[in-house]
């Protein structure tokens, strides 16, 4: 990794914008030190006030025997800083190595990561010349809990976790982001008509939320359409609102439409820190050779900049940036024979944006930051409504335990209701997610994995002892149970999806 050295502060310095700031510099790996390199030069030549402290993390920490990637002093290294701006960096293959860029979103609790994109025709070929979006994507929950368990011979799972705060902060952030960058609409991608509980709450939170931003026109969309709006008709959105998974598919989906996701850059925002980064990989089958377009992790310090104030700074690198592309210097991933005039490595091409700096583009719109503001994140700006559930009734309406064995479904119901006898009914039993009994179908597959509803009577009682008794009298038929899931109702609403007639 090469040594890092502060940044002097040079340039103009506008008082209404903070003094030095400290940036913990991570230059990754493939192509990671070169890019990094590149945009350390593009901000001493604008006059960027930061100190930079160098930030060790990625596959040399990992292959150091660090599962994490980083290391003890990194995060000291992180709490001394205002922000960090990283390169990609190599997961080593193989199991036993954790995503380092989950690590540090969910440990810093940067909950919202915001990945603008837009059209830069002509000089960079898209169908879609005027899109202008902005993908704010939920962070920390969802999927990307990483949750996940084998359960049986034959089946795996994956926790699915969504939070009325976790849904609340983003929700709030979008609009926040909405209301001040004069933006006219707020999407919400969900797939709430299969997930009615997880995705349905998100769904619910933004509407719940928009009625605070009634200047904002706000709509909601299924993400299987919605993706492929975005990917057919981009102009028709604005910002997109949406959860871990589905915000990592289509900000990249965005990204490639308008262009090249190696222009793509990345915030990500929390409370008390925020990591600005490119949204490509290491590219290792590109590194040392001095092609790699440094665009994406220029734009994610010109986030950098704005998010700590330093606004003139941020506009006169990103107009000088857009006023290269103008003049036809484009590295390989977005040079077209007989439209580009010069294929730029990535030093020339960061030799191009320095001897534009102070100049503004002709042909695209100049960025104009404004004045200014304080690097307030968005979900502070607002307190958050208590979550309901806080003061909702809960009560205990049965089980679901799920079973190991190779069986038919009629084989399992009969010696299930042989274990338990009178103490709880049977309702149903389905195998992933399909009901198999009673009345199942011939045709429907079955795995060794079966969830087993055990629910009382109407106007009968169920309570945890009763659970734990049903569980021992499993046990003793020699019944493998591998997980179990309390049945809960919140104010008489089930808290729980329902089965095929229930």
């Amino acid at each position: 990794m090469a040594t890092i050295a502060p940044i002097p502060q040079t340039g103009t310095v506008n008082p209404a914008e903070p003094s030095v700031a400290t940036i913990a510099v991570a230059h990754g790996d493939g192509i990671g030190p070169e890019i990094m390199d590149a945009t350390l030069r593009v901000l001493d030549a604008a006059g960027a006030r930061l100190r930079c402290l160098p930030l060790e993390l990625g596959e040399a920490v990992y292959l150091a025997g660090n599962s994490a990637g980083i290391t003890g002093e990194g995060w000291d290294t992180i709490a001394r800083a205002d922000a960090i701006l990283k390169a990609p960096i190599t997961t080593p293959l193989g199991s036993g190595y954790k995503s380092l860029n989950v690590t540090l979103r969910k440990t810093l609790g940067l909950f919202a990561n915001v990945r603008p994109s837009r059209a830069y025709a002509p000089f960079v070929p898209t169908l879609h010349p005027t899109l202008d979006v902005v993908i704010v994507r939920e962070n920390e929950e969802d999927l990307y809990a990483g949750i996940e368990h084998r359960q049986t011979d034959e089946v795996y799972q994956c926790l699915k976790l969504v939070s009325r705060p976790g849904c609340e902060r983003i929700v709030r952030h979008a609009f926040e982001f909405a209301r001040a960058n004069g933006r006219r609409k707020v999407t919400c991608l969900t797939k709430s008509n299969i997930m009615k509980l997880t995705d349905g709450l998100f769904q619910r939170v933004f509407a719940e939320i928009g009625r605070d931003y009634p200047e904002i026109e706000q709509d909601h969309m299924i993400i299987d359409i919605g993706a492929a709006r975005l990917a057919a008709r981009p102009q028709d959105f604005d910002v997109v609102v949406t959860s871990n998974l589905y915000g990592d598919i289509v900000s990249d989906i965005v990204a490639e439409v308008a262009g090249s996701v190696g222009l793509g850059a990345s915030a990500n925002i929390g409370l008390n820190n925020a990591m600005f980064e490119a949204i490509h990989g290491s590219a290792p089958d590109i590194a040392g050779r001095g092609i790699a377009n440094p665009s994406g992790l220029l734009l994610a310090a010109v986030m950098m900049l704005v998010h700590l104030g330093q606004n003139t700074v941020a506009e006169r690198i990103h107009n000088a940036w857009l006023r290269a592309l103008e003049d036809g210097i484009h590295p390989a991933d977005i040079h077209r024979p007989g439209q580009s005039l010069e294929l730029a490595g990535t030093e020339r091409f960061a030799d191009a944006v320095i001897e534009r700096l102070g100049q503004q583009p002709v042909q695209l719109e100049p960025v104009s930051y404004g004045p200014a503001k304080p690097a307030l994140p968005a979900a502070q700006a607002t307190p958050l409504a208590p979550p309901t559930s806080v003061t909702a009734t809960k009560t205990l309406n049965g089980i679901d335990v799920f079973i190991c064995a190779r069986t038919s479904p009629n084989e399992l119901a009969a010696k299930l209701q042989a274990a338990v006898g009178a103490l709880v009914p049977l309702a149903m039993i389905t195998n992933r997610g399909v009901k198999v009994w009673p009345a199942g179908h011939a045709e429907t597959l079955c795995t060794d994995h079966w969830r087993c509803r055990f629910q009382p009577s109407a106007g009968k009682a169920f309570n945890p002892a009763m659970a734990v008794e049903l569980l021992r009298r499993l046990a003793a038929a020699g019944i493998e149970f591998v997980k179990t899931e309390q049945l809960y109702r919140f104010d008489g609403v089930p808290g729980y999806s329902l089965g095929q007639g229930q």
